[in-house]
């Protein structure tokens, strides 16, 4: 018996497309037996134009589908050992007979008039699981307004790329300054951040070094709907810079596991592609308690004379040459202000309107779209042990044209924090569906680990898009304007593999604060200075091409096992190097030697890679990438020349060289930053000195 066919029909309707196999597909020869799952194909005769057909085996294919994952997949077998009569147009035939009936769908979520019924009464027609379980949940509903307007705000900002709505308004003569009655010409903050998950820890950092800070938060401040996990050596930045202590370290760890494992469906892929589970022990295995962690951070900013704004939308900013003034409503009286800073911080994410106006059509190239839960108890004993998390998991093949990808890491006491994404191309035919996506999570997360999905007590929804920006260089992405600067996800930094905006945010911290301080201490408020401040890599921004081939083009199809293929053949090869290895790999330590003898390895494994990534990618994007790689080769070899003097050279010449060329020392600073972040053992920067002694003499501004 051998395969010969196996298709993923992006429909979970798998009644329908039995009802399709049984009655409108016609083959054109033999005879046709339908089963419950399909149907077999059978000739009287045992001869065909090649020849005599063994008669050990009986003339007949066996055509049968099956779901999973919300999806339907189709397999037809070969019961002889030469080609059944005709096979190659029957199988083609099938094939479009398919593609025809059950295409690509990418469904709209409905126009909601909140005025007239619930969220509840409005989505359940179309999400009726999502509904369900969010209706179990402790502030349920306000949680799926809140999904449903994130997904609204991101398809606006996807489908208007050149025309985004305009937030950021520039006013360079000093007359026009004047004009602003609202606002007093001297700044009344140094620092405005707006959005305060990620916003409030950078806030924190900046309000102890002695700036006058604001927090502007649309939600209640310290709502999350998102779960963190990092690593020890990753969260030793907030104590280099003297944000926590130590006990106060282990006061927000919720759990810290043994394990973390990494493994991709692989039933279906040759033998050669198949991989063992990839043990990476110290990857991401630190369980914070987020909103305990954030009320901490907003303890620490108002202790330092910080300010926090919570239930404040973001309306407008306008920027003068001394100064930006923020327009804001307030939520709760529907009553709009103006305030005036030195500086705004974008840390609004992927909602954020101000980095689709400041990138245009090109704010994101792509995207995770995430959701999940937080799960207070419920699993049955033995369906998951505290001590392990999963860091990367798939059950399955393509669904719908997306690879699904789980992650689970374990809480506070039975606590588990469950997510399900996908790698996606943003397009504005199919933006990403988070609501979509609640549906399939709710369907299959029994698929996933075992349970009884109504016996779970749910604490709270995580959901959102985590995006991401194909970088060419350093520079072609836009983060700043002037006196505007982006952070976290709103700059789109994070890397391919595992982290977000908040792994990017901590891992840079150090760098983002050293350059910004510095900035505002020399008035290096300008576009040009600004967009120096930023927590790009090369190593990661060589990687893109990794993401790239785990997303399934809008519209197409492509062999169901493709992507777990890649996958496997990639993590089967860190699977058999040093734990170091991988550990360095997945959190973007990786220098230029091993990339590349990891890829030419994973390319001598399956020599067929690199025809699956231009048939992904595509000409345009892979020349992108030989830039990219051209880029990294050459810091590379800059890093080479220069990390072992330019960073104490530099912390030599500093005291002489800041107070008399302030943007020099800006850029220097950057450039060390650049050649010592990214590697497995950073050197000692002048960067890093510099913070450490401006955050042990606080200054007043």
């Amino acid at each position: 018996m051998q395969e010969i066919l196996y298709l993923e029909i992006p429909t979970p309707e798998t009644t329908a497309v039995c009802n399709w196999l049984h009655t409108d597909f016609e083959p054109g020869i033999g005879e046709k037996v339908l089963t419950p799952q399909g149907f077999r194909l059978r000739v009287s005769d045992t001869t065909t134009s090649s020849g005599t057909i063994s008669e050990k085996l009986p003339v007949e294919l066996s055509v049968f589908i099956w779901s999973v994952q919300r999806t339907t997949y189709l397999k037809a077998f070969r019961w002889a050992d030469k080609p059944f009569p005709r096979e190659q147009q029957i199988l083609k035939k099938l094939t479009t007979g398919l593609r025809s009936r059950f295409p690509h769908e990418y469904p709209e979520p409905p126009t909601l008039l909140l005025s007239e019924q619930s969220i509840f009464e409005a989505l359940a027609p179309y999400y009726p699981l999502t509904v369900k379980y969010f209706q179990k949940m402790p502030n349920g509903e306000y949680d799926l307004k809140r999904a449903y307007w994130w997904e609204q705000r991101w398809r606006e900002g996807v489908r208007n790329p050149q025309q985004p709505r305009q937030v950021v308004f520039s006013h360079t003569s000093q007359a026009e300054e004047s004009i602003d009655t609202n606002s007093p010409l001297h700044p009344q903050y140094d620092l405005i951040y707006i959005g305060g998950a990620l916003g409030v820890i950078h806030a924190a950092v900046m309000a102890k070094l002695g700036y006058r800070v604001l927090l502007l938060e649309r939600l209640p401040f310290g709502r999350m709907n998102r779960e963190w996990n990092i690593s020890r050596d990753e969260i030793q930045s907030l104590l280099n810079l003297g944000l926590v202590t130590a006990a106060e370290v282990e006061s927000i760890i919720a759990r810290e596991y043994k394990d973390g494992f990494n493994k991709f469906f692989d039933a279906n892929n040759p033998s050669n592609l198949k991989a063992p589970v990839l043990h990476t022990p110290t990857v991401l295995n630190v369980a914070l308690d987020s909103e305990k962690w954030l009320q901490m951070c907003g303890q620490k900013l108002r202790a330092t004379g910080g300010e926090i704004w919570d239930q404040t939308e973001f309306m407008q900013v306008d920027v003068y040459k001394s100064q930006v003034v923020v327009t804001v409503k307030d939520l709760t009286s529907q009553i709009q202000k103006q305030v005036s800073g030195r500086l705004v911080v974008d840390a609004m994410g992927t909602a954020s309107p101000i980095a689709w106006q400041l990138n245009g059509g090109r704010a994101f190239d792509s995207v995770c779209p995430t959701v999940g839960a937080v799960v207070e108890r419920g699993f049955e004993p033995g369906v998951w042990d505290s001590q392990y998390g999963d860091v990367l998991y798939s059950h399955g093949d393509i669904s719908r044209g997306r690879q699904l990808i789980w992650e689970l890491f374990p809480g506070a006491d039975e606590e588990l924090t469950i997510y399900l994404f996908h790698y996606h191309q943003v397009n504005p035919k199919n933006p990403g569906s988070l609501l979509e996506m609640y549906e399939d999570f709710f369907t299959i997360l029994p698929e996933y680990r075992r349970c009884d999905i109504d016996k779970l007590v749910w604490k709270k929804p995580t959901f959102g898009y985590i995006p991401g920006h194909f970088s060419v260089g350093s520079r072609d992405r836009t983060v700043a304007f002037d006196r505007l600067i982006a952070i976290g996800d709103a700059a789109s930094l994070q890397s391919p593999l595992v982290f977000t905006g908040f792994g990017s945010l901590v891992r840079n911290l150090e760098r983002l604060t050293t350059l910004l301080d510095t900035a505002l201490k020399h008035d290096l408020l300008s576009f040009r200075h600004l967009n120096q401040i930023r927590a790009f890599q090369n190593n990661i921004a060589v990687t893109w091409m990794f993401s790239k081939g785990m997303m399934v083009p809008t519209g197409k199809f492509i062999p169901p096992e493709r992507i777990n293929s890649m996958l496997n053949n990639f993590f089967g090869l860190l699977a058999d190097e040093p734990l170091e290895v991988a550990d360095n790999f997945i959190k973007d330590r990786f220098d230029w030697l091993t990339f590349n003898r990891l890829a030419l390895k994973a390319a001598w494994n399956n020599p067929a890679l690199l025809l699956w990534i231009w048939e992904l990618a595509g000409a345009k994007d892979l020349l992108r990438w030989t830039r990219n790689y051209f880029d990294f080769s050459r810091h590379a070899l800059l890093r080479t020349l220069l990390s072992g003097w330019f960073p104490r050279f530099l912390r030599r010449i500093g005291p002489w060289l800041e107070p008399r060329y302030p943007a020099l020392w800006l850029r220097l600073l950057a450039i060390s930053y650049a050649l010592t972040t990214g590697i497995a053992r950073p050197q000692n920067s002048v960067a890093q000195v510099t913070s450490e002694t401006r955050l042990q003499k606080p200054k007043t501004i």
